[in-house]
Formats: C-alpha cells, sequence, structure tokens
C-alpha cells in the first residue's frame, strides 16, 4: 500500500465524507441540523404542511428574521418545500420533504430525550456550579 501525503489523505476523505475532516461538506450538513430551529421546525412540520404564521406561534421564540433564515437554508438542503397559492393575501405553505421526513425519526427521538432528561441535566449543572 503507498503511503499518501496530507493532502491525499483529506482528498480521500472527502471523497468518502469524512465529518472528521475538517473541509468535508458533512460537517456543514451537521452543523445545520444539530441547529435548535432547524430541529424544532421539522419536529413541528412532522404532522403535515403548515403555513408561516403556525410555524411563528409553533415555536415559540424564534424571530421572523431566524424563521425566514431557517426556512431558507431548509429549503436549499432540501429538506422543505415551500408552496405559494395564488390568492389575496398570498398563502404559503411548508412542508418536509421525502429527504426533511427521512430526518425526523432522529429529531424526534432527540427532542424527546431532553424533554425526558432535562430535570437530570439541570441538576447535573447545579452540582457542577456548586463545585466551582
Amino acid at each position: 500500500m503507498a503511503t499518501q501525503t496530507v493532502a491525499q489523505q483529506r482528498a480521500e476523505a472527502r471523497r468518502h465524507y469524512d465529518a472528521y475532516v475538517a473541509e468535508c461538506p458533512t460537517r456543514q450538513l451537521l452543523d445545520r441540523i444539530a441547529n435548535k430551529w432547524v430541529s424544532l421546525l421539522i419536529n413541528a412540520l412532522a404532522d403535515g404542511p403548515q403555513r408561516y404564521g403556525d410555524l411563528s406561534r409553533r415555536v415559540a421564540g424564534i424571530s421572523q428574521k431566524m424563521l425566514t433564515q431557517t426556512l431558507r437554508v431548509m429549503e436549499r438542503d432540501g429538506l422543505v418545500e415551500r408552496t405559494i397559492t395564488a390568492a389575496v393575501p398570498v398563502r404559503v405553505d411548508y412542508e418536509l420533504t421525502e429527504l426533511g421526513a427521512s430526518l425526523l425519526p432522529v429529531m424526534r427521538i432527540i427532542k424527546g430525550w431532553a424533554e425526558t432528561h432535562m430535570d437530570q441535566v439541570l441538576t447535573a449543572r447545579a452540582e457542577y456550579d456548586t463545585e466551582r
């Protein structure tokens, strides 16, 4: 087996999408899907298409700017589809694509884990802070 330079090793890793390689595009994707707003929006869209205002009310604390930005990047990544219906006023619905829906089981598990273990995390934080 031939010895590879570091540059060759990185190029090989990119071909295999190794998230441990700094230049790997999967790092960007992991950053995107680990975003709290993306996670919450995927869960919010689980029940089917929703209007912008419905999502804004459902995901408490998200600003209009952040909701718009997050929906745009999710649409760009192929996770969400935006449908515009000509009406007065114009109706815009968002729904998960097949790709976005494939993330739903993982996001539900993470959301459920956070909700289930929050008391333990709060206790651990309090103990840590007391020791420091």
